[in-house]
C-alpha cells in the first residue's frame, strides 16, 4: 500500500466508526449495531496488519505444500473393469448389443 492509500483507508475508517457511534446513539447497543461496530474494528487490525506489512519487506515465496506422487502404471487396464460399463451421454460403452 502507498501512503496516500493507508491515509485514505484510515479517513474511511474513521468515517464508519463516526456512523456507527452516531447509529448507536440512535439505535442502542442492538445486535444490528454490535455487528457493524465489530466490522469497523476488524477493517481496522487488517489495515493495521497491512501498515506493519509495508513497513517490513519480505522476501516472497511459494507456500510450502506436501505433495505426494502417484504412479500411474503404463499397462492396460484389465477389460473386465469396463465389463457393462456405460459412457453417460455417449450410447453406453458397447452401442451395438444383441
Amino acid at each position: 500500500m502507498t501512503s496516500s492509500e493507508i491515509v485514505e483507508l484510515r479517513r474511511a475508517l474513521g468515517q464508519l466508526r463516526h456512523c456507527v457511534g452516531s447509529l448507536r446513539a440512535r439505535y442502542g447497543d442492538v445486535a444490528a449495531v454490535q455487528r457493524l461496530a465489530n466490522d469497523v474494528e476488524r477493517l481496522d487490525i487488517d489495515a493495521t496488519e497491512l501498515m506493519d506489512l509495508d513497513r517490513t519487506p519480505r522476501p516472497r515465496e511459494a507456500p510450502r505444500v506436501e505433495r505426494e506422487v502417484v504412479v500411474v502404471p503404463d499397462t492396460p487396464y484389465d477389460p473386465k473393469l469396463w465389463h457393462d460399463a456405460d459412457d453417460e451421454g455417449l450410447g453406453g460403452y458397447r452401442s451395438h448389443r444383441t
